[in-house]
């Protein structure tokens, strides 16, 4: 865990074990993302989103730069094409997303795992999209305002469309996050019914209205200086949009969608160097067995990993993503 990454988890846990208020941010808030020169409002804005800088660092990978008009900011965005790709030029790909985890970005998957050697040969075209400093993919309330930053319609939507356009994209997706990237897997299968064939959280938030997490959401928030209430507004007096966003009351429209949830216990397992990944994996541990209780009760099946020790950490992530493999693969029409 970098030492960013250490910051945000013990300011998380911190919260946790604390008084279990909810967080303020400090006076000066700052904002999401920096806004696009003369950005419109998401209601007036182009349907399209831009590619506006385009960066390859070897024959597969290219950073895109998007200017994205659903989020009002240009925003960076990892592609990584199969090694089959230049040979057919008529073929199109299946996608698969790979969703960063807080106070991250977009390039923490090929920063931190073998990712792109291990998909090389999977006929899959993968993307690494920005979810701006907070990490969480979803559209921001921002009181209403909107204008309010909305990365799930640029993740969704917008990417895509770009994805169509300049890498032959198919119809065909799956999407992987860890941490606040596992909630936007499952947030934006359950969001987008029948638009992902597979979802795969890897200690992921999936209960947003359980015990402690309203908390959890507010540090993450807080931790880049923005208000809590931004998010989604108020846990009591918002619990609609709350509930909106949350995949624990939105589970019955997973129905369909072949779905892998990995959970440690942040009990000792090993990693005794990283107290506070253990302390904050094991305050998801909870809310991810209520959310796959809720599966097994609205009958969706699922493959369900849950271990005993484990830190909200990467060494954890890389395997499962590869135990993943298989439910993300037969989602993108591979298997």
């Amino acid at each position: 865990m970098t030492r960013k990454r250490r910051c945000a988890a013990l300011a998380v846990t911190t919260a946790l074990l604390g008084t279990g208020a909810v967080l303020t941010a400090p006076p000066t808030v700052a904002a999401p993302v920096a806004p696009v020169a003369a950005a419109a409002p998401v209601a007036e804005a182009a349907a399209t989103a831009t590619v506006v800088g385009e960066t390859w660092l070897d024959a597969r990978t290219v950073d895109l730069t998007i200017a994205s008009p659903a989020v009002g900011a240009s925003l960076p965005v990892r592609v990584v094409l199969p090694t089959g790709y230049a040979a057919q030029p008529d073929r199109t790909w299946p996608v698969l997303y790979l969703l960063q985890g807080a106070h991250d970005d977009y390039t923490s998957w090929t920063r931190e795992t073998d990712a792109v050697d291990f998909l090389a040969g999977q006929d899959v075209l993968t993307v690494m999209p920005s979810s701006g400093p907070t990490g969480i993919p979803t559209d921001w309330w921002n009181y209403g305002s909107a204008g309010a930053p909305d990365y799930e319609t640029f993740q969704v939507d917008e990417l895509m469309g770009v994805l169509q356009q300049r890498f032959r994209a198919g119809t065909k997706r799956a999407v992987a996050g860890v941490s606040t990237g596992g909630y936007g897997a499952l947030a934006f299968a359950a969001r987008h019914p029948g638009t992902f064939g597979a979802a795969a959280s890897y200690s992921g938030i999936l209960d947003t209205t359980a015990l402690g997490m309203p908390t959890v959401l507010n540090a993450i928030v807080a931790r880049e200086l923005l208000l809590p209430l931004t998010l989604w507004g108020s846990y009591l007096l918002n619990r609609d949009n709350w509930n909106r966003h949350n995949p624990y009351a939105q589970a019955r429209a997973l129905q369909g969608t072949g779905l892998y949830i990995s959970q440690g216990s942040g009990l000792p397992g090993g990693d005794f160097g990283n107290l506070e990944g253990a302390l904050l994996e094991g305050t998801l541990w909870a809310q991810a067995h209520r959310f796959t209780a809720q599966l097994d009760a609205l009958g969706i099946p699922a493959q369900v990993h849950f271990y005993s020790g484990g830190t909200h950490a990467w060494p954890n992530w890389r395997q499962e993503f590869k135990a993943s493999w298989p439910t993300l693969a037969q989602g993108l029409g591979l298997s």
